[in-house]
């Protein structure tokens, strides 16, 4: 009787092989969905900046009332992860939380001046305790103040 197939040591080789490979690309994944995380931040900042200019156009001044009365009236789209705004004020207004929760501290670094703006995003996107912030300003400059993906 002539039978062909696998051993069950053969497969369990190839099972062990399969898991060690998947322990070692299991980093660069990781990297990789954290730069996807950041790619939002970075166009909801130039969608921030933007409102800030058309309100500058409009009011002759920068405001931190990103939602409500004399406002930019922007809130982010969809699900987000991020936290954006400035820090003073209330949440809803001055600034949003995202589904990553970063709290409002982290934006401590946004201002408004007579002469410009610095709008921040923050998010703990590979969840070591380290919020990654960036910033925008009047010139659509970004800016990575902390680097959580470094």
């Amino acid at each position: 009787m002539n039978k062909k197939g696998f051993t069950l040591i053969e497969l369990m080789i190839v099972i062990a092989i399969i898991a060690f490979l998947s322990v070692l690309a299991i980093p660069s994944l990781m990297k990789f969905l954290a730069k996807a995380k950041r790619t939002e931040a970075y166009i909801n900042l130039s969608s921030l900046a933007m409102a800030e200019k058309a309100y500058f156009a409009e009011h002759g001044k920068y405001t931190t009332s990103l939602s409500g009365a004399n406002s930019l009236n922007w809130q982010p789209e969809g699900n987000f992860n991020y936290t954006y705004g400035f820090s003073s004020g209330s949440e809803g207004q001055a600034y949003f939380v995202g589904a990553l929760a970063t709290p409002a501290s982290s934006l401590s670094q946004a201002q408004i001046t007579k002469d410009g703006f610095k709008i921040c995003a923050a998010g703990d996107i590979d969840g070591d305790g380290k919020p990654d912030i960036l910033c925008i300003d009047q010139s659509s400059k970004i800016t990575i103040l902390e680097d959580d993906l470094a």
